[in-house]
Formats: structure tokens, C-alpha cells, sequence
């Protein structure tokens, strides 16, 4: 009986029960649907956009291409930038206040930056010196333009450097001196095509701090005047010089006045015979290098 009963409630009940829907994977059905239809809208957006060509000169451009274009045109529109500075000290080496433009065949004089102290600048091809390439640069103790074509300097190229206290001018084509500054301690113009006329009689008086002066291998016909009382070396040799005076490097009026700060005269290579002018180093501690019979 009790068999009976439960073959009739299989029969009866469990088709009336209904299984239940999967919700789990119906809702990961639905998930994965409303992606594809959101990733398929933005494909059609995505290639509709891409589809917009726009027409210039009769040719299709892209619309990532037109915005590159016009990136790059606004960039050719904008002016470079100008730094008096930069191009020197990319030319040549600045440094603490020194700069180095050596052996680079710069043909003038280039823009300085205004703390410099130290200017090396030799072996180039450098013909002319101005006033205004020092103008505003007055913090310079060292100029070398040894090695370089200088033919000629302006006025007050160097006059007004108050703190310049060595300067090179050596291996050029001067045929006179500049006016040189007043602090000025050695002054180096060897091997130039120097003459007497083109030194002015004053040239080195008021120089009271120069030390060395270094004038061989020029065209001088005669020892400059006035040269003052700090001078320790002089070179002249291999000049012209013929002849010298009691007051070339004395005082004719004072037998007892002694130049005790002259160290070393050169002389040699010159046509003159220095034992016909004894008289004219009787206040040297030291007689000159030179032929003297």
C-alpha cells in the first residue's frame, strides 16, 4: 500500500514542479551579451570615425594624420631662441670664469659671457680687434690671442679693461701697439712686425705695474722710451735697434741712480755693438745679452 502511494506521488506532484532556471549562468549570459554589444558599439563608433577622411588638395587625410600635420606646421611657426651666450660656450669650453676658444679657426673675436676673467683664444684666424668686443666685459685679468692674423686693434680695445694684467699679442702681423690698460703686468707681442713709429713715446710711462715686456723678433729701429721703473725683463732681440742713448735705461743727470728691478735685457740678434755704449748701462746690476765687438 505504502508503495502505492508513493508511485502515485511521483506521478501526480513532480511534474507540477518546474526545475529552476539557472540564474548563475543566466546572468553570465547576460553579462558577456551586454559586452559584446557595448565593445560592438564602439567598434562601429571607432571605424566611423576612422572612415572620416578629410579632403585636402583632391588627397584623403586621416584624421590622425591632420592632426599631426597641424602639430608639426605649429611647430615650424615658432622662432628659434636666441642666447648670445650659448653659442660661445658651445664653440668653446667655459669654465669658472676662463674661457677656452683655441685652435676652433674662429675668425673674430666671439661674445663673451659678462664673469669672464680669462680669455684663451690663441691659434685661430683672427685679423682685427674692436673696441666693442670688450665693451661690456669688465671683469677680464688674461687675454691671449697669441698664434692668430691681428693686424689691427681699435682704440680703446684694451684700454678700458682697468683689471687686465697680462696680455698676449705674440705670433700676429701688428705693425703698432694698441693703448694698453693701466694695471697692465706683461705685455707679450714677440714675433709681430713692429716697428719704432709704431710705439708711442708714452706708451709704457704710466704703466707702473708692468713686469715683463716682451718685444723680440719685430722691426724696431730703437729701445722704447720711458719704460718705467717696475719693468724686471725686457726683451728686444732680433730687431733692428742700432743705436742707444745715456737714457735709454739710465738717467744721464744722476751718476747715482740705479734701476734695481731690471733683471734680464735681451738683446741679441740686433746690428748694434753694445760696448760702444758702455755708459748707457752704468745703472744696470747686470749688463745685456748681445754682441758687444
Amino acid at each position: 500500500m505504502e508503495t502505492l502511494q508513493a508511485t502515485f506521488f511521483l506521478f501526480v506532484f513532480v511534474p507540477l514542479v518546474n526545475p529552476a532556471p539557472p540564474l548563475q549562468q543566466e546572468s553570465l549570459q547576460l553579462y558577456e551579451y551586454d559586452t559584446d554589444v557595448s565593445m560592438g558599439s564602439l567598434t562601429q563608433q571607432d571605424y566611423e570615425m576612422q572612415s572620416k577622411d578629410i579632403r585636402k588638395d583632391g588627397t584623403n587625410v586621416s584624421l590622425d594624420t591632420s592632426l599631426i600635420l597641424q602639430s608639426d606646421d605649429s611647430q615650424l611657426d615658432v622662432p628659434p631662441t636666441k642666447d648670445t651666450n650659448l653659442p660661445t660656450c658651445l664653440l668653446c669650453v667655459c669654465l669658472s670664469g676662463s674661457v677656452y676658444c683655441e685652435e676652433i679657426d674662429i675668425e673674430a673675436v666671439p661674445p663673451l659671457p659678462k664673469e669672464t676673467a680669462y680669455l684663451y683664444a690663441r691659434f685661430n684666424k683672427i685679423k682685427r680687434i674692436a673696441a666693442s668686443d670688450f665693451a661690456d666685459i669688465t671683469t677680464l685679468r688674461r687675454i691671449d690671442f697669441s698664434g692668430n692674423r691681428i693686424e689691427e686693434i681699435e682704440d680703446g680695445a684694451f684700454s678700458k679693461l682697468l683689471l687686465l694684467e697680462e696680455l698676449s699679442l705674440a705670433e700676429n702681423r701688428l705693425v703698432k701697439l694698441p693703448v694698453l690698460p693701466p694695471k697692465l703686468t706683461s705685455l707679450n707681442a714677440n714675433q709681430n712686425r713692429i716697428k719704432s713709429r709704431g710705439i708711442k713715446a708714452n706708451a709704457f710711462k704710466k704703466l707702473t705695474n708692468l713686469a715683463y715686456l716682451y718685444l723680440g723678433h719685430n722691426a724696431l729701429e730703437s729701445v722704447p722710451l720711458n719704460l718705467p721703473e717696475s719693468l724686471r725683463i725686457l726683451h728686444l732681440q732680433y730687431n733692428n735697434i742700432t743705436s742707444i742713448t745715456d737714457d735709454t735705461f739710465c738717467k744721464s743727470n744722476n751718476t747715482r741712480y740705479i734701476r734695481t728691478r731690471m733683471d734680464e735685457i735681451r738683446m741679441e740678434g740686433n746690428p748694434i755693438v753694445l760696448a760702444k755704449h758702455v755708459n748707457a748701462f752704468s745703472c744696470l746690476r747686470m749688463l745685456p745679452v748681445g754682441t758687444y765687438y
